[in-house]
């Protein structure tokens, strides 16, 4: 491939994020009974580093039944979690490949059956999970071919739950010594947050109790969206601006429906919302992500899921907004 053609594949998938797309890696983990078809799983593909053919795996002792054991790739050291057992599959022809990702500042990699494709898609196609015979594990569903009948579906799998579940040293309960003295929102506001895993809700919600600022959490970037315009049309009935009754808005960027950068970039655009703060609360790290950020007009970029930078990132926001 030329450098021309690798340039325009980055821009492309940079650009994604600008129209609510996004792309996702199918790939399958097995049957959940004997007499059961194969499903497609699906992760973003913003989370994958790389996609290897599973090598020599050292068990470990004392680790979760779910964790197959480590790996050296070139020198690092990663934790390999058998998927189809944490989903309750059983593959047919094994753990053939394993996919490296890095995700919330750590790197491990997920054992699958195969992989399918890359399909691109928009958030639109992605609908919220209920919560069935995966739990929390699962966030929401993709119909691959849009809104048509019998369109192939593809679970999308809740990362920080499995993380959570299998390696719960990633997660542990928020420290309320960490985030400091109370934040004093302005008096009758409150924080809208939005974040599809059940999870990051949790520990959002753990994290903000901490910092003592009351919320409202909602489950993906439309709700948040609606949520905010009724919040706005009911506080303008009374004769008061949006900013009398929300301080600010945290968003998580994958949510179906409707992603963090369309939200945000829905807020900075409309004249009642523009004044409103934004702060994105991610674990999609990385240097393309945050200049996205900053495309979109948020105040501010947290990785996920340190609370201290997060009630850090909420004071310096809201001070510069004091002083505008």
């Amino acid at each position: 491939m030329s450098n021309h053609s690798i340039q325009q594949e980055v821009d492309e998938r940079s650009n994604l994020t600008s129209s609510n797309k996004f792309e996702m890696l199918l790939f399958r983990l097995g049957k959940a009974r004997a007499d059961a078809q194969s499903e497609l799983f699906g992760i973003n593909v913003f989370k994958i580093r790389e996609i290897v053919a599973m090598p020599e795996i050292t068990a470990m002792s004392g680790t979760n039944p779910h964790m197959l054991g480590i790996v050296n790739l070139r020198g690092q050291i990663i934790p390999v979690i058998d998927l189809p057992a944490v989903i309750g599959c059983t593959p047919t022809s094994g753990l053939n490949i394993m996919l490296v990702t890095e995700f919330a500042r750590t790197t491990q990699a997920f054992a699958v059956e195969s992989v399918e494709d890359i399909v691109r898609l928009d958030w639109g196609q992605v609908l919220p999970a209920e919560r069935g015979s995966s739990g929390a594990k699962v966030t929401s569903i993709a119909r691959l071919d849009g809104d048509v009948n019998n369109s192939r579906l593809a679970q999308v799998l809740d990362v920080e739950s499995i993380l959570g579940e299998v390696m719960p040293s990633q997660d542990g309960e928020v420290d309320v010594a960490s985030v400091g003295q109370v934040i004093k929102l302005k008096p009758g506001t409150m924080v809208l947050a939005a974040d599809d895993s059940f999870v990051a809700r949790s520990l959002i919600e753990q994290g903000l109790h901490a910092m003592g600022v009351p919320f409202i959490m909602t489950k993906s970037g439309q709700e948040a969206w609606t949520k905010l315009q009724t919040i706005s049309d009911d506080a303008e009935s009374k004769g008061q601006h949006i900013t009398d009754r929300i301080a600010m808005v945290l968003t998580d960027l994958e949510m179906p429906e409707m992603d963090g950068f369309t939200l945000t970039r829905n807020i900075k655009q409309d004249p009642r919302f523009r004044n409103l703060p934004v702060i994105i609360h991610s674990s999609l790290s990385g240097s393309t992500n945050e200049d996205h950020v900053r495309s979109v007009g948020a105040d501010g970029y947290v990785a996920k899921f340190q609370a201290d930078e997060l009630a850090a990132a909420i004071r310096g926001v809201l001070v510069r907004y004091e002083h505008r």
